[in-house]
């Protein structure tokens, strides 16, 4: 007899295939499209990869651009941006792992993204 309860849906979602725009890289192939998310602040925003060479040009950094955009899509307000996501000894191999990130974390990257915007805000108006 087990001592733990079984999980059905735990279960299913382990052995589920994912489907292929769970992806931001396979979001963007599958919709011809940039993936758009509301933030924690209630905010419209779309998600780009940019790459960066790294300062010893030894490897490259991919991080995660939010736009934000006014309500009415007619216009962009601000943007925020996620820690690197991924380093890498190419910059194709750079983009290529943040295009593997399942969307569920592109969208924990928006919010702490936001969440560390409001601190930084709120530490300046604290001087």
């Amino acid at each position: 007899m087990h001592d733990e309860p079984f999980d059905l849906i735990e279960a299913l979602r382990a052995t589920a295939a994912r489907p292929p725009d769970a992806t931001l890289g396979g979001y963007m192939d599958r919709h011809e499209r940039p993936v758009a998310l509301e933030g924690i602040d209630g905010e419209p925003y779309t998600v780009d990869i940019e790459v960066e060479e790294l300062d010893d040009g030894t490897a490259f950094a991919s991080f995660l651009v939010f736009v934000r955009w006014a309500a009415t899509g007619a216009g962009i307000m601000d943007h925020r941006e996620s820690d690197d996501v991924a380093v890498a000894p190419t910059e194709q191999a750079a983009r290529e792992a943040a295009r593997a990130l399942p969307l569920e974390r592109v969208k924990e990257l928006l919010d702490e993204a936001i969440r560390r915007k409001r601190e930084d805000e709120e530490g300046e108006s604290d001087d």
